[in-house]
């Protein structure tokens, strides 16, 4: 990564404020961060769940400042809402979901405060943010509580079993070795039970009907290309709009660590043509 970048992205934020909060759900206080333009839109917006990712045991919800959450902010006009989940090293599964489903409803509770059309309640993130993104689309249709319109899992960690392409990866950032780490750490001595829920796993998911929307983008030589495609092919299977855009890299997470090169500004440029999609055809009432 070009060690500039960061603070680059960090003085373009001055068109963008944040506010920092919390909420609490079974008992546990979850920290958030609210990103939004400094000139707030006349009228409501979409609002979005922007999970970070880390493989589950890493990571912040400041990352905002440094993925794609932060180019829906700018470019589109919305408001994000980041929860600072448990990590993995600090509370295993079901820690992380639970934190992000309590942010979840944090949004859809305060949506008319917020400026945010409840139709239009997405949930985004990269990586393990990602695996969060569809774990929390499943467990959410499951529940009945919230409806999301429109999901966005970018490259994500969704199956906890080794598939062709995170077996014997060696691809910069995150391999296999990384991979059964970050795993290990979330769900401890089920790690390698392929009878776990799919909220652990979003891969042990059989019943695709009724989930949102999607978009996402992978690289080729990367862990999670494999199931990834699966993912998407899937949703697709069942009816539900999914797309996915191809990259040829074997970097993880190419686009925020190296976004000067060419892949990465393409990948901007199609999750905004796709998020542009999304919130004038995606909508869906709240019970």
């Amino acid at each position: 990564m070009y060690i500039g970048d960061f603070y680059v992205r960090l003085i373009k934020t001055r068109d963008v404020k944040e506010t920092r909060t919390s909420t609490t759900y079974k008992g546990k206080k979850i920290p958030l961060l609210i990103v939004e333009p400094k000139k707030a839109p006349a009228r409501k917006v979409p609002g979005v769940l922007w999970i970070h990712g880390g493989g589950y045991m890493l990571g912040m919800k400041e990352m905002a400042y440094m993925c794609r959450a932060l180019d829906l902010v700018r470019n589109f006009g919305v408001k994000v809402v980041l929860p600072g989940y448990r990590l993995s090293w600090q509370a295993p599964y079901p820690a992380a979901i639970e934190d992000c489903y309590g942010g979840l409803l944090y949004l859809k509770e305060h949506a008319a405060e917020l400026g945010i059309d409840d139709r239009q309640i997405m949930v985004g993130g990269e990586s393990a943010g990602g695996g969060l993104t569809a774990a929390l689309c499943i467990l959410a249709r499951d529940r009945g509580e919230v409806n999301i319109a429109f999901q966005m899992p970018l490259y994500p960690m969704l199956d906890n079993l080794d598939t062709e392409t995170s077996r014997n990866n060696h691809g910069h950032i995150w391999n296999t070795r990384l991979n059964h780490i970050g795993w290990q750490l979330y769900l401890r001595k089920d790690a390698k039970r392929p009878d776990i829920s799919p909220y652990a796993s979003p891969s042990r998911e059989t019943n695709y009907e009724g989930l949102p929307p999607a978009y996402t983008f992978v690289g080729t030589g990367e862990p999670f290309y494999a199931e990834t495609l699966k993912f998407v092919q899937n949703l697709q299977d069942a009816g539900v709009p999914a797309t996915v855009d191809i990259y040829e890299t074997d970097t993880h997470a190419f686009d925020m660590l190296y976004p000067r090169r060419p892949e990465s500004a393409v990948a901007a440029k199609k999750l905004n043509e796709a998020f542009s999609y999304a919130i004038k055809n995606y909508f869906t009432e709240q019970g």
